[in-house]
């Protein structure tokens, strides 16, 4: 079995890296999309909630004494807080975060990366994890799978 999940990178390194790459690009290679001022405010929730989101998973990892970095091992599955409603708030806040980016400067880059971000977590981070977890824990992941979404929605 084991010892800990078998994922390359770091979600967070990745996602600064895309919003970096994304501003640059966006910026001076690809021509802007004027937002409507309602969308934009629309934006500027999701960077609050994306936020929240990153604040409230991280600090239920820290008062379980876990690391949340994603390739390295853990002792329980935390279940509480927000993690009630979904098994990857940490995840969810980057994308987010990448969307409401788009939503308030109207950059393309920003949406492409939040998408291109989605397909990477979602296939080769949570998959990961995941399987992991799943030998790891067994039947009482299985339970917490059934029970919470690994999305918000689905």
């Amino acid at each position: 079995m084991n010892m800990q999940p078998n994922i390359k990178g770091n979600p967070l390194h990745i996602s600064i890296y895309l919003l970096l790459g994304s501003y640059l690009i966006g910026e001076f290679f690809f021509p802007k999309y004027p937002i409507h001022y309602f969308i934009n405010l629309f934006g500027i929730l999701g960077l609050i909630l994306s936020i929240i989101f990153f604040a409230s998973g991280f600090n239920l990892f820290k008062s379980y004494r876990e690391n949340p970095l994603p390739n390295t091992s853990t002792s329980r599955i935390i279940k509480t807080g927000i993690f009630a409603y979904t098994r990857n708030p940490i995840y969810i806040s980057f994308i987010l975060f990448h969307f409401s980016m788009f939503l308030v400067f109207g950059n393309v880059m920003y949406f492409l990366s939040s998408l291109a971000l989605f397909i990477w977590i979602n296939n080769y981070v949570i998959k990961e994890e995941e399987k992991f977890l799943k030998e790891k824990f067994g039947e009482e992941f299985l339970r917490y799978c059934v029970s919470v979404k690994r999305w918000l929605f689905f």
